[in-house]
């Protein structure tokens, strides 16, 4: 590096963001992750020994996948090549790589290549890594918010070190903020923090470092601007463009809110509902917690009485992991919405109980010989498979046949709601229980329903019984 080189990056360090100044240089900097960081621990063994290894970071946003790559690049004296997944391709990667090559085969030095978001990599992108990791032509530093064994594949998963990295804590983030606070890098000890302020810096963050520095810059400047020496929670609420909400994640507060969110749509209060989900919101409460709480709320109250409810909360879970807040919140507010005008019904969980009951109580028993698995060789010897009627072979698809061990025969679960879609459920149940368990009145014409390889059309007996296909 000239002296040139040296200024340019000085002045470009002095204009970069907060949060990239306070990027920690070493791993006895990085705040929080200390079961990665400890004596003896993977990451600490690569960093002090030098070790070429290839490392995926799984985590929220935030907890320090990019410090950790440009500590391993600054303490192995590598050269560090950033890629993201958003605007890099396979064209891209190859280039990184050839010069990597290059690098190795002239003086010896050697790559850190660091691709943000890898799970946004096609397969074929992935792929493209496989001969560089392999050969250790480049360290790989992959990061991604994604669960790697859905999002990664296998072969580049299997040549990596997987490293899950954990939300930060508050006072993680208290010790990151005071450090900003102080150090030269950040604002020099030149503006003081109101506790107030400090507060909400952490209600803001969620266990993001960079929201927090990015937060705590933006009330810097304001205060600057105005011409004092303290950030106030004023001052900062202008800055950053919102209100203070009182309320402590990990307090009663938390608990209580989340509690009422939940009874607010299981009592059908759409605008109770909407007030709690916009207070998590500008708490700061994780997304995904909240997508979690209405997609339980969509089977736990809502059930079979309104069926769409579970496929809505589910969709609106994996939108919000794909979009982020703050445009979450909108899909998050239909979800609410949707699951708050529902009609309500809890006996789905209910009959789980009931069956969940009886197994604990010891009421299983064997599997009736008919429904076991026939397909092996010699499985007829044992009558395993021998009997089973095939329900497709018979008028309505239903007929008399034990399913349950002998046990829990004649055991009713599930009982239907008589809100919503489950309304017309209860006369359909009872149908099927009574076909099933024979208390259906036929004649003994009929007692007899062997399997038809090609089957007659119903007599009138069958239909008396068991109804047409339609079910009616």
């Amino acid at each position: 590096m000239t002296l040139f080189d040296a200024a340019a990056e000085q002045a470009a360090a002095a204009s970069a963001p907060l949060a990239v100044r306070m990027r920690p240089r070493t791993l006895d900097e990085v705040v929080g992750q200390r079961h990665l960081l400890g004596p003896g621990t993977p990451l600490r063994r690569l960093v002090e020994g030098d070790a070429p290894m290839s490392l995926i970071l799984w985590g929220p946003p935030g907890t320090g996948k990019t410090t950790i790559a440009h500590v391993v690049s600054r303490a192995t004296r590598r050269r560090f090549v950033p890629l993201s997944a958003l605007n890099a391709g396979v064209k891209e990667v190859r280039e990184v790589i050839a010069g990597a090559r290059r690098d190795l085969g002239m003086s010896g030095a050697q790559t850190v290549l660091f691709i943000d978001e890898v799970h946004r990599f096609s397969k074929t992108q992935q792929d493209s890594l496989l001969g560089a990791v392999e050969d250790r032509l480049v360290t790989l530093v992959a990061a991604t918010t994604e669960n790697p064994f859905f999002s990664v594949v296998s072969p580049l998963l299997s040549r990596s070190l997987l490293l899950t990295l954990e939300p930060l804590t508050d006072e993680d983030l208290k010790v990151l903020i005071r450090r900003a606070l102080a150090d030269p890098r950040g604002l020099g000890g030149a503006l003081a923090l109101d506790a107030d302020a400090g507060d909400h810096l952490l209600r803001i963050a969620g266990g993001d470092a960079r929201r927090a520095l990015t937060a705590l810059e933006a009330g810097a400047g304001a205060a600057q601007a105005l011409g004092a020496d303290r950030i106030t929670l004023a001052t900062l609420e202008t800055a950053v463009d919102r209100a203070a909400v009182r309320y402590d994640r990990d307090g009663d507060q938390h608990y209580d809110v989340a509690s009422a969110f939940i009874k607010s749509m299981r009592g059908s209060d759409v605008d109770a509902s909407l007030h709690y989900l916009a207070r998590m919101l500008e708490a700061g409460e994780d997304a995904r917690f909240i997508a979690r709480r209405i997609m339980i709320l969509a089977s736990e109250d809502v059930g079979a009485a309104d069926p769409t409810a579970l496929p809505v909360a589910v969709a609106a879970a994996q939108a919000t992991a794909l979009v982020g807040l703050p445009e979450a919140g909108i899909i998050l507010a239909q979800a609410v919405i949707h699951c708050a005008l529902a009609p309500k019904s809890n006996a789905v969980v209910k009959a789980l109980g009931a069956a969940q009951a009886d197994v604990r109580a010891g009421r299983a028993g064997p599997v009736p010989a008919h429904l076991r698995d026939g397909h092996y060789a010699g499985a007829k010897r044992v009558e395993h498979g021998v009997g089973y009627r095939y329900a497709h072979d018979f008028p309505g698809g239903v007929v008399r046949q034990q399913y349950p061990p002998d046990a829990v025969v004649g055991r009713d679960y599930y009982e239907p709601s008589p809100h919503g879609a489950e309304s017309g459920a209860a006369a359909r149940v009872e149908h099927l229980r009574a076909v099933l368990r024979g208390r259906a009145e036929r004649s003994s014409a009929a007692e007899d329903w062997r399997p038809r390889c090609d089957p007659e059309p119903p007599t009138e007996a069958d239909r008396e019984t068991l109804g047409d296909a339609d079910g009616e």
